[in-house]
């Protein structure tokens, strides 16, 4: 009995002891404290969520408008409002936050140091959605690598391959390199080079390939096409053909033009050379007395 009583005398906060603290005054004060710091976590939370919906509808509701930066910035208001009802919560139960923050602000300085790396990538994907050089289903080549946008986060980026591979790339590596958006602009200009015999008729070739390329209903009209003999090589006669086209039909357009154009050709009569080698093969007579004379 004797240790229980002492027990309840002894002082464990401000001053107090264990028999003060235990009072229907404190144990009210207590549980007020912990209601209130429930209702601002439930208000914390409902405000976060509600915030970042609307945030995120915007960039949904809107086509002109980048749904990943709208997400992003969604996501940031969410975790903005949580810090500040935690902050509030550490308030109800008397938690000096100036402290803490403080705290907080050191330990956030010694993790960044201990992981620039990583940090380095968030940087870069902070970067690469606010200044968007490219959105999801955007079809890209960065680092090397070539394939259209799945997912863009603080981290890496996501592209599937031409295989359908799914590659992943850190952000800092596609901050830092070149990138060819091959879908930004609606029209691409595809270029061949076809090549005639010496002795072809220059103006049927050039008919014939402005023919063909031109009656192809992908092809652009304008900006206007340009088709005129670019070089001549030791064996051919080249024509450069520069054609408009939408950016959606280039690959397949680019590769049905070169057979097109070739079987326009063979069917016209304009000869396409190849490089050849002629092997002229001294007489028996010669190559003995130049035998000789070399003895």
């Amino acid at each position: 009995m004797e240790s229980i009583n002492g027990l309840m005398q002894t002082e464990i906060y401000e001053g107090r002891s264990l028999s003060d603290l235990v009072t229907l005054e404190f144990l009210a004060q207590v549980l007020g404290s912990v209601a209130a710091a429930v209702v601002i976590l439930l208000a914390g939370f409902i405000a976060a969520s509600w915030v970042k919906r609307r945030i995120a509808a915007l960039g949904d509701t809107h086509a002109k408008l980048d749904v990943t930066l709208f997400h992003f910035l969604g996501n940031l208001a969410r975790y903005t409002i949580l810090a500040f009802a935690l902050l509030f919560v550490l308030n109800t139960f008397g938690v000096q936050t100036t402290s803490i923050v403080a705290a907080i602000g050191a330990a956030g300085l010694a993790v960044g140091l201990a992981m620039q790396g990583a940090l380095s990538n968030v940087a870069a994907g902070v970067m690469l959605i606010l200044f968007r050089p490219f959105k999801l289903g955007d079809f890209i080549e960065v680092d090397g690598e070539m394939g259209t946008v799945k997912d863009i986060n603080l981290n890496n980026t996501v592209i599937a391959s031409l295989s359908n591979l799914k590659v992943i790339i850190p952000n800092s590596e596609v901050w830092g390199n070149t990138i060819t958006n091959y879908s930004s602009f609606d029209t691409r200009r595809a270029e061949w080079t076809f090549g005639v015999g010496y002795g072809a008729d220059l103006a049927v070739a050039e008919r014939v390939i402005r023919e063909t390329v031109m009656g192809d209903s992908r092809s652009h009209n304008a900006p206007e096409p340009f088709i005129q003999v670019n070089a001549l090589n030791s064996s051919s006669v080249d024509f450069l053909v520069r054609v408009w086209v939408d950016a959606s039909d280039y690959f397949q357009y680019q590769a049905d033009m070169k057979r097109k154009v070739k079987e326009a050709l063979d069917a016209a009569g304009v000869d396409i050379p190849f490089p050849t080698r002629t092997i002229v093969q001294a007489e028996p007579d010669a190559q003995e007395d130049a035998a000789s004379k070399a003895a």
